[in-house]
Protein backbone atom coordinates (compact mmCIF):
# COMPACT_ATOMS: atom_id res chain seq x y z
CA UNK A 1 0.00 0.00 0.00
CA UNK A 2 1.28 3.28 -1.04
CA UNK A 3 2.95 5.52 1.93
CA UNK A 4 5.64 8.37 2.13
CA UNK A 5 8.23 8.44 4.92
CA UNK A 6 8.77 11.97 6.46
CA UNK A 7 9.89 13.33 9.71
CA UNK A 8 7.48 15.90 11.50
CA UNK A 9 7.35 18.20 14.15
CA UNK A 10 5.01 16.76 16.98
CA UNK A 11 5.56 19.37 20.06
CA UNK A 12 9.03 19.44 20.58
CA UNK A 13 9.87 16.38 19.64
CA UNK A 14 11.30 15.38 15.80
CA UNK A 15 9.08 12.49 15.26
CA UNK A 16 8.97 9.62 11.85
CA UNK A 17 5.39 9.73 10.52
CA UNK A 18 3.89 7.49 7.15
CA UNK A 19 2.08 9.96 5.05
CA UNK A 20 -1.63 8.12 3.21
CA UNK A 21 -3.23 10.04 1.33
CA UNK A 22 -3.26 13.59 3.16
CA UNK A 23 -2.69 12.37 6.36
CA UNK A 24 0.53 11.85 8.57
CA UNK A 25 0.27 9.28 11.23
CA UNK A 26 3.01 8.79 14.08
CA UNK A 27 4.89 5.72 12.21
CA UNK A 28 5.91 4.49 15.74
CA UNK A 29 2.34 4.38 17.28
CA UNK A 30 0.20 2.85 14.39
CA UNK A 31 3.07 0.20 13.83
CA UNK A 32 3.00 -0.38 18.10
CA UNK A 33 7.14 -0.33 17.36
CA UNK A 34 9.00 2.27 19.59
CA UNK A 35 12.20 1.94 17.25
CA UNK A 36 10.62 3.67 14.42
CA UNK A 37 9.75 6.70 16.28
CA UNK A 38 12.39 7.86 14.30
CA UNK A 39 13.67 7.81 10.36
CA UNK A 40 17.06 6.02 11.56
CA UNK A 41 15.63 3.79 13.23
CA UNK A 42 13.03 2.63 10.39
CA UNK A 43 15.98 2.86 7.99
CA UNK A 44 18.00 0.39 10.28
CA UNK A 45 15.39 -2.35 10.84
CA UNK A 46 14.24 -1.40 6.57
CA UNK A 47 12.99 -4.37 5.77
CA UNK A 48 10.55 -5.28 8.63
CA UNK A 49 9.81 -1.59 8.98
CA UNK A 50 8.70 -1.04 5.04
CA UNK A 51 6.79 -4.26 4.97
CA UNK A 52 4.67 -2.56 8.44
CA UNK A 53 4.05 0.71 7.34
CA UNK A 54 2.46 -0.57 4.16
CA UNK A 55 0.39 -2.85 6.28
CA UNK A 56 -0.07 -0.09 8.69
CA UNK A 57 -1.20 2.27 5.24
CA UNK A 58 -3.45 -0.14 4.04
CA UNK A 59 -5.49 -0.48 7.54
CA UNK A 60 -5.77 3.32 7.31
CA UNK A 61 -7.09 3.23 3.41
CA UNK A 62 -9.60 0.34 4.24
CA UNK A 63 -11.05 2.31 7.65
CA UNK A 64 -9.66 -0.87 9.81
CA UNK A 65 -7.45 1.68 11.80
CA UNK A 66 -8.46 3.73 14.50
CA UNK A 67 -4.95 6.30 14.28
CA UNK A 68 -5.38 9.84 14.62
CA UNK A 69 -4.06 11.72 11.67
CA UNK A 70 -2.89 15.22 11.47
CA UNK A 71 -3.22 17.19 8.38
CA UNK A 72 -0.11 17.49 5.85
CA UNK A 73 -1.39 21.23 5.16
CA UNK A 74 -0.83 21.94 9.11
CA UNK A 75 2.15 20.20 10.07
CA UNK A 76 5.86 21.50 9.89
CA UNK A 77 8.01 19.12 8.09
CA UNK A 78 11.66 18.39 9.09
CA UNK A 79 13.97 17.11 6.68
CA UNK A 80 13.27 13.13 6.04
CA UNK A 81 16.70 11.39 8.01
CA UNK A 82 17.37 13.76 11.23
CA UNK A 83 20.16 13.17 10.62
CA UNK A 84 22.25 11.03 7.86
CA UNK A 85 24.74 9.38 8.56
CA UNK A 86 27.13 10.23 5.42
CA UNK A 87 26.13 12.44 2.56
CA UNK A 88 27.73 11.10 -0.27
CA UNK A 89 27.55 13.96 -3.71
CA UNK A 90 28.56 12.58 -7.21
CA UNK A 91 30.27 15.20 -8.96
CA UNK A 92 30.15 15.99 -13.30
CA UNK A 93 27.53 13.21 -13.25
CA UNK A 94 25.14 14.66 -16.02
CA UNK A 95 26.23 14.96 -19.61
CA UNK A 96 24.23 18.39 -20.10
CA UNK A 97 25.49 20.05 -17.03
CA UNK A 98 29.25 18.91 -17.74
CA UNK A 99 29.16 20.48 -21.10
CA UNK A 100 27.78 23.30 -19.59
CA UNK A 101 30.39 24.03 -17.12
CA UNK A 102 33.07 23.09 -19.67
CA UNK A 103 31.38 25.88 -21.82
CA UNK A 104 31.70 28.41 -18.77
CA UNK A 105 35.05 27.71 -18.56
CA UNK A 106 35.70 28.54 -22.02
CA UNK A 107 36.24 25.18 -23.15
CA UNK A 108 35.28 23.11 -25.76
CA UNK A 109 32.28 20.13 -24.41
CA UNK A 110 34.82 17.03 -24.29
CA UNK A 111 34.39 13.21 -23.28
CA UNK A 112 32.82 12.15 -19.54
CA UNK A 113 34.83 10.59 -17.15
CA UNK A 114 32.55 7.44 -17.87
CA UNK A 115 33.55 7.63 -21.90
CA UNK A 116 37.62 7.97 -20.63
CA UNK A 117 36.58 4.75 -18.88
CA UNK A 118 37.25 6.05 -15.48
CA UNK A 119 34.93 5.34 -12.39
CA UNK A 120 32.24 7.43 -10.19
CA UNK A 121 33.36 10.50 -8.38
CA UNK A 122 32.12 11.96 -4.83
CA UNK A 123 32.79 14.40 -2.40
CA UNK A 124 30.98 14.19 0.92
CA UNK A 125 28.85 17.19 2.26
CA UNK A 126 28.62 17.57 6.53
CA UNK A 127 25.29 16.01 7.75
CA UNK A 128 24.19 17.59 11.42
CA UNK A 129 25.62 21.46 9.79
CA UNK A 130 24.11 20.86 5.97
CA UNK A 131 21.41 19.21 6.60
CA UNK A 132 17.99 21.13 6.67
CA UNK A 133 14.54 20.23 4.96
CA UNK A 134 11.21 21.60 3.82
CA UNK A 135 10.67 25.71 4.17
CA UNK A 136 13.70 26.41 5.80
CA UNK A 137 15.47 29.58 5.68
CA UNK A 138 19.28 28.96 4.32
CA UNK A 139 21.27 31.61 5.22
CA UNK A 140 24.21 32.84 2.40
CA UNK A 141 27.49 32.76 4.29
CA UNK A 142 28.66 36.52 4.13
CA UNK A 143 31.79 35.84 2.00
CA UNK A 144 30.09 34.36 -0.81
CA UNK A 145 28.31 35.98 -3.80
CA UNK A 146 28.24 33.13 -6.00
CA UNK A 147 25.51 31.04 -4.10
CA UNK A 148 24.50 28.29 -6.97
CA UNK A 149 21.35 25.77 -6.60
CA UNK A 150 21.75 21.81 -7.99
CA UNK A 151 18.68 19.73 -7.90
CA UNK A 152 19.35 16.31 -7.43
CA UNK A 153 17.69 12.74 -6.97
CA UNK A 154 18.93 11.20 -3.82
CA UNK A 155 19.14 7.87 -2.87
CA UNK A 156 18.17 6.45 1.16
CA UNK A 157 20.32 3.71 1.61
CA UNK A 158 18.35 1.06 3.59
CA UNK A 159 20.76 -1.73 4.01
CA UNK A 160 24.51 -1.96 4.92
CA UNK A 161 26.93 -2.56 1.44
CA UNK A 162 30.08 -3.13 1.21
CA UNK A 163 31.16 -4.38 -2.19
CA UNK A 164 28.05 -4.45 -4.12
CA UNK A 165 28.23 -5.43 -7.70
CA UNK A 166 26.10 -2.61 -9.82
CA UNK A 167 23.26 -5.35 -10.84
CA UNK A 168 22.39 -5.99 -6.91
CA UNK A 169 23.23 -2.10 -5.87
CA UNK A 170 19.37 -1.07 -6.16
CA UNK A 171 18.14 -3.64 -3.70
CA UNK A 172 20.46 -1.53 -1.67
CA UNK A 173 17.98 1.55 -1.80
CA UNK A 174 14.97 2.08 0.90
CA UNK A 175 13.54 5.01 -0.99
CA UNK A 176 14.21 8.22 -2.73
CA UNK A 177 14.19 12.05 -2.17
CA UNK A 178 14.92 15.17 -3.24
CA UNK A 179 18.03 17.46 -2.54
CA UNK A 180 19.51 20.42 -3.29
CA UNK A 181 23.58 20.55 -3.53
CA UNK A 182 23.78 24.16 -2.39
CA UNK A 183 27.18 25.23 -3.47
CA UNK A 184 28.97 28.76 -3.02
CA UNK A 185 31.57 28.66 -6.12
CA UNK A 186 33.50 31.78 -4.59
CA UNK A 187 34.35 29.02 -1.77
CA UNK A 188 35.79 26.52 -4.56
CA UNK A 189 39.34 28.05 -5.31
CA UNK A 190 42.00 29.38 -2.24
CA UNK A 191 43.67 32.61 -2.92
CA UNK A 192 46.99 32.76 -3.76
CA UNK A 193 47.48 28.99 -3.96
CA UNK A 194 48.24 28.09 -7.95
CA UNK A 195 45.74 25.48 -9.07
CA UNK A 196 47.96 22.86 -9.84
CA UNK A 197 48.44 22.27 -5.98
CA UNK A 198 46.52 19.89 -4.35
CA UNK A 199 45.31 22.34 -1.68
CA UNK A 200 44.02 25.15 -4.32
CA UNK A 201 40.76 23.69 -3.51
CA UNK A 202 38.45 23.93 -0.85
CA UNK A 203 35.67 21.84 -0.63
CA UNK A 204 34.17 22.55 2.90
CA UNK A 205 33.22 25.96 2.09
CA UNK A 206 32.22 25.20 -1.05
CA UNK A 207 29.85 22.23 -0.56
CA UNK A 208 29.61 22.22 4.08
CA UNK A 209 27.97 25.99 5.22
CA UNK A 210 25.36 25.62 7.25
CA UNK A 211 22.31 24.89 5.37
CA UNK A 212 23.72 23.40 2.59
CA UNK A 213 21.65 20.64 1.64
CA UNK A 214 17.97 21.05 1.33
CA UNK A 215 16.18 17.52 1.45
CA UNK A 216 12.45 16.27 1.47
CA UNK A 217 9.86 16.47 1.80
CA UNK A 218 10.32 12.67 2.24
CA UNK A 219 11.24 9.44 1.50
CA UNK A 220 9.54 7.48 -1.25
CA UNK A 221 9.69 3.37 -0.82
CA UNK A 222 12.26 1.86 -3.73
CA UNK A 223 9.31 -0.15 -4.67
CA UNK A 224 7.19 2.69 -5.58
CA UNK A 225 9.73 4.26 -8.06
CA UNK A 226 9.94 1.86 -11.18
CA UNK A 227 12.99 3.07 -12.67
CA UNK A 228 14.62 5.85 -10.78
CA UNK A 229 16.84 6.33 -14.08
CA UNK A 230 14.44 7.60 -16.09
CA UNK A 231 12.41 10.77 -13.90
CA UNK A 232 11.63 14.28 -14.86
CA UNK A 233 13.22 16.91 -12.87
CA UNK A 234 12.75 20.82 -12.64
CA UNK A 235 14.08 23.74 -10.54
CA UNK A 236 12.48 27.25 -10.10
CA UNK A 237 14.18 30.04 -8.54
CA UNK A 238 10.88 32.17 -8.03
CA UNK A 239 9.05 32.03 -11.00
CA UNK A 240 12.05 31.43 -13.38
CA UNK A 241 12.17 27.93 -14.34
CA UNK A 242 16.42 27.07 -14.47
CA UNK A 243 16.80 23.51 -15.06
CA UNK A 244 14.45 20.97 -16.79
CA UNK A 245 16.09 17.81 -17.33
CA UNK A 246 15.92 13.83 -16.64
CA UNK A 247 17.86 11.24 -14.92
CA UNK A 248 18.00 9.48 -17.67
CA UNK A 249 21.27 12.08 -18.71
CA UNK A 250 23.21 10.22 -15.81
CA UNK A 251 26.69 9.64 -16.84
CA UNK A 252 27.00 7.11 -14.17
CA UNK A 253 23.54 5.57 -12.57
CA UNK A 254 22.63 5.47 -8.90
CA UNK A 255 23.59 1.48 -9.17
CA UNK A 256 27.14 2.22 -10.61
CA UNK A 257 27.83 4.63 -8.14
CA UNK A 258 27.11 2.74 -5.20
CA UNK A 259 29.22 -0.44 -6.34
CA UNK A 260 32.15 2.14 -6.73
CA UNK A 261 31.22 3.71 -3.42
CA UNK A 262 30.85 0.21 -1.25
CA UNK A 263 34.28 -1.22 -3.10
CA UNK A 264 35.66 1.80 -0.44
CA UNK A 265 33.63 2.29 2.33
CA UNK A 266 30.76 0.29 4.00
CA UNK A 267 27.43 2.29 3.61
CA UNK A 268 25.44 2.21 5.92
CA UNK A 269 21.06 2.93 6.85
CA UNK A 270 20.53 6.08 7.05
CA UNK A 271 23.48 7.12 4.85
CA UNK A 272 22.57 9.57 1.74
CA UNK A 273 23.61 9.48 -2.28
CA UNK A 274 23.05 13.13 -4.06
CA UNK A 275 23.39 11.46 -7.16
CA UNK A 276 24.54 14.58 -9.27
CA UNK A 277 22.81 17.36 -10.97
CA UNK A 278 21.97 18.23 -14.50
CA UNK A 279 22.50 21.59 -16.46
CA UNK A 280 20.92 25.21 -15.35
CA UNK A 281 23.14 25.76 -12.76
CA UNK A 282 23.45 29.83 -12.05
CA UNK A 283 27.84 28.97 -12.86
CA UNK A 284 26.88 28.46 -16.35
CA UNK A 285 24.29 31.58 -16.40
CA UNK A 286 26.40 34.00 -14.76
CA UNK A 287 23.36 34.00 -12.15
CA UNK A 288 23.62 33.62 -8.67
CA UNK A 289 21.00 33.38 -5.20
CA UNK A 290 19.71 36.61 -3.46
CA UNK A 291 18.43 36.86 -0.22
CA UNK A 292 14.45 36.29 -0.13
CA UNK A 293 14.59 34.42 -3.53
CA UNK A 294 12.73 30.89 -2.91
CA UNK A 295 13.98 27.91 -4.78
CA UNK A 296 11.65 25.18 -5.24
CA UNK A 297 12.54 21.70 -6.75
CA UNK A 298 10.57 18.80 -8.95
CA UNK A 299 11.10 15.28 -8.86
CA UNK A 300 8.27 12.96 -10.89
CA UNK A 301 7.20 10.58 -8.40
CA UNK A 302 8.64 12.10 -5.54
CA UNK A 303 7.28 15.65 -5.08
CA UNK A 304 8.04 19.27 -4.57
CA UNK A 305 10.78 20.46 -1.90
CA UNK A 306 10.53 24.17 -1.45
CA UNK A 307 13.28 26.27 0.71
CA UNK A 308 14.15 30.17 0.86
CA UNK A 309 17.53 32.22 0.89
CA UNK A 310 18.45 35.16 3.48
Amino acid sequence: MSYRLLTFQSGRDARAGILVGEEIYDAARVTATAAYSTVLGALQDWAKANKAFKEAAARIESGKSRAVGTRLAKAKLLAPVLFPGDIFCAGANYRDHVAEMDRAQGKEPGPTMKDLGQKPWHFVKTSRSSVVGPNAVVKIPAWSKNMDWEIELAAVIGKTASNVSASKALSYVAGWTIANDLSARDGMRREGVPTSSPFAYDWISQKCFDGACPIGPWIVPSSEIKNPHNLAMKLWVGKELMQDSNTSNLIFNTAEQIEMLSSRVTLRPGDVILTGTPAGVGAGRKRFLKPGETVKLWIEGIGELEHKMA
